[in-house]
């Protein structure tokens, strides 16, 4: 590989190598290799529960031997409608052993949301919890939708205090129930309720063989399936891995577990990057600021892969001083970007440098990202990880490469790509380039050195009088004010200048909100005329995707309302 076609391979630290070892085995594969390398360890740490690699090999053997007798081999596929809790990880690689395929569903899906997914994936069966915020949804849709099977399991059993954490939640108003005469419906203990003997399907050996549906964010019309196979999950996982192969110490770290199970930031970093390396995961069914920072100290945490707002959840705390971070040594963020304001804070106050990282569900979460003794220029996302390609190709032409410093769309091509969109061929093909690059439909650029610099959405990009305006800039400069906490910029309508940028804000605590002509003066420095806010709203708090990151499809929605 050539340094002048791939500027980044002359930023990495010499031991990360341009071309990364890739593993090759199947997903599931990397839970087994662990449980005989570090059987004693601790893999999961939930609610005053340890388990060992050794017993959650044995769990996910037992589930896939009770999926088999449900029904589940190649082809057959099952819905994860979970939280944070060990039942999503047990279920995940049992689904997966058995030879099916996991669909991933969000817990805050609006009902039409699901009914479209479990129709258009072909979900044969959900598994999911006794929880009032979970459980209703999914009958109703076994009575409307193709839904055969439910499986059940509550937060209790996977507890270290059954009986009490039973108490909390029923007190807490959280339980459902069901009828347990419904043949249609069966508990998780009764899916564990075998000696874990099943078939193993040459079919599921295979490197192409579809693992996951993941659905996109679905910013533009309905959510479109990502098909990631063995291979494009396994391979993500290693090029992250050789990517932090100077930091992750196998069989030592201690990770923080926060993020939503079901997105592809949180399977391939916390749960495969984790599982592979031999870490213990500290789960939490929810995050919550307070709990993290206990952990963080108690357990001496040292790896806390994060989103923006949960750093800045963390940081706003009010008795954040009390609390011990010295033990963290890697602080990933990814999901959106991360402002510099952001990073700066956490590295003063914390103790721990966020290192940034870029992907998307298509990449398997992998793009971009800083790996130790890496200092990169603020405003970066990093450098492109082992084993990819990026170019920067024209707005307007995408047969035109771009050159240092020149924005454009950021394309990818790897082995950790996603073989296409599920049951759209149309899409597939208005995703890729004639060269076979993915076009990520970020606006970005890259400098001398590899460094790469997501600008914003292609689909956020705002037309100021014919300018193209980025929401990004004027963000990162809202952010330096003391008194902004969060801030979402997005065009609305005007009748002169076609769009204009308004500013959606949220106050820190003990601040009080600038006027819109306090904070236009405040940025007459630091944009130009054509990017100035024309306009400013404060609100106690800003709609949010389901994994944390801030919605700008919402705020649009209501514009448009």
């Amino acid at each position: 590989m050539s340094t002048s076609s791939m500027p980044w391979l002359k930023s990495y630290p010499a031991d990360i190598p341009g071309s990364p070892d890739l593993s090759g085995m199947p997903v599931h594969r990397m839970l087994e290799n662990s449980a005989k390398r570090w059987p004693q360890r601790s893999a999961i740490a939930f609610m005053g529960r340890s388990i060992s690699y050794q017993d959650l090999n044995d769990l996910v053997s037992r589930a896939a031997s009770g999926f088999q007798s449900m029904g589940v081999r190649p082809g057959v596929h099952v819905g994860l409608y979970l939280p944070n809790t060990p039942h999503g990880i047990i279920a995940f690689f049992g689904v997966l052993r058995a030879g099916g395929v996991v669909v991933n569903y969000s817990p805050l899906d609006a009902p039409q949301t699901l009914e479209h997914k479990i129709g258009d994936s072909d979900t044969d069966m959900v598994v999911t919890l006794g929880l009032n915020a979970l459980l209703p949804q999914m009958i109703d849709l076994l009575e409307t939708t193709r839904l055969k099977r439910l499986v059940v399991g509550s937060v209790e059993e996977m507890s270290g205090s059954p009986e009490s954490v039973k108490n909390a939640l029923d007190q807490a108003g959280e339980t459902a129930t069901w009828q347990e005469s419904d043949g249609r419906i069966s508990s998780f203990a009764q899916l564990l309720d075998n000696n874990g003997g099943y078939h193993a399907y040459p079919d599921a050996e295979d490197f192409e063989t579809l693992a996951v549906l993941q659905y996109t964010g679905g910013t533009t019309g309905a959510p479109k399936g990502a098909i990631l196979t063995h291979g494009s999950i396994a391979d993500a996982a290693d090029q992250y891995g050789a990517a932090l192969s100077s930091t992750i110490i196998p069989g030592e770290e201690r990770l923080l577990a926060v993020l939503p199970p079901f997105h592809i930031y949180s399977i391939v970093v916390n749960m495969l990057l984790g599982l592979r390396n031999g870490a213990t995961l500290y789960q939490m069914m929810r995050f919550d600021p307070k709990e993290a920072l206990e952990l963080i100290q108690t357990e001496e945490i040292t790896v806390f892969p994060a989103v923006p707002t949960m750093l800045s959840a963390l940081l706003t705390y009010p008795e954040l001083e009390q609390y011990r971070l010295s033990s963290l040594k890697l602080c990933n963020s990814g999901g959106a970007p991360l402002p510099v304001e952001l990073q700066q804070r956490f590295l003063d106050l914390a103790g721990c440098p966020v290192k940034e990282g870029w992907g998307m569900t298509e990449t398997c979460s992998v793009g971009t990202i800083t790996p130790k003794g890496v200092t990169p220029p603020p405003g970066s996302c990093g450098l492109p990880v082992p084993g990819v390609d990026l170019q920067i190709l024209s707005l307007d032409d995408e047969e035109t490469l771009l050159g240092t410093g020149e924005r454009g769309e950021l394309c990818i091509k790897g082995s950790n790509m996603m073989r296409g969109y599920w049951k759209r061929d149309d899409a597939t093909d208005d995703s890729m380039t004639s060269s076979g690059f993915f076009r990520t439909g970020d606006i970005a650029y890259m400098d001398e050195d590899g460094f790469i610099y997501i600008v914003d959405r292609t689909k956020d990009m705002i037309i100021c009088s014919g300018y193209n305006v980025y929401p990004r800039n004027i963000e990162e400069a809202i952010h330096e004010h003391p008194a902004i906490e969060e801030v979402s910029v997005i065009g609305i309508p005007d009748d002169y200048r076609g769009q204009s940028p308004k500013a959606f804000i949220t106050i820190r605590h003990e601040h009080n909100a600038p006027s819109l002509e306090e904070l236009q003066a405040f940025l007459k420095s630091r944009l130009g005329k054509h990017e100035m806010i024309r306009d400013m709203e404060v609100r106690d708090e800003l709609p949010k995707t389901p994994v944390g990151k801030l919605s700008k499809k919402a705020l649009y929605d209501e514009v448009a309302s």
